[in-house]
C-alpha cells in the first residue's frame, strides 16, 4: 500500500476568492474523486484550523493499492481537470509518498 500525503499552503485570494473560500473549494473539487479512481483505497481532505506560520492550509491524506494505482490517479483525468485550479490557488506545496 502506497500512503500520499500533500500540504499546501494557498495565495491570499485567487479566482476573485479569498483563501478560506479556495481551501473550501480544493477540499471539495478533491472529495468529489472519492470512488472513481481505481486502486484508490481512501483519500481525506482537511483545512487547517491552527493560526500558525509552520501550518498549512489544506492536507490531503490518501492510500492506493499500489504504486502503479497512484500513477494511474496522477494522470486520471477528473484528477488532472482539478490541478490547474489547486495549482493557481497555492503558494506552496509539499508531498511525501511512502510504502507501508
Amino acid at each position: 500500500m502506497i500512503k500520499h500525503i500533500v500540504m499546501w499552503k494557498l495565495k491570499e485570494s485567487a479566482f476573485g476568492n479569498d483563501k478560506a473560500t479556495n481551501a473550501k473549494l480544493i477540499k471539495e473539487k478533491l472529495e468529489s474523486l472519492n470512488g472513481k479512481i481505481p486502486g484508490m483505497i481512501t483519500m481525506e481532505l482537511g483545512i487547517n484550523i491552527t493560526e500558525s506560520d509552520a501550518a498549512s492550509d489544506v492536507v490531503l491524506y490518501s492510500e492506493f493499492e499500489s504504486q502503479p494505482a497512484l500513477d494511474d490517479y496522477q494522470n486520471h483525468a477528473d484528477h488532472q481537470a482539478i490541478k490547474p485550479f489547486v495549482f493557481e490557488c497555492r503558494s506552496e506545496r509539499r508531498e511525501v509518498d511512502y510504502e507501508m
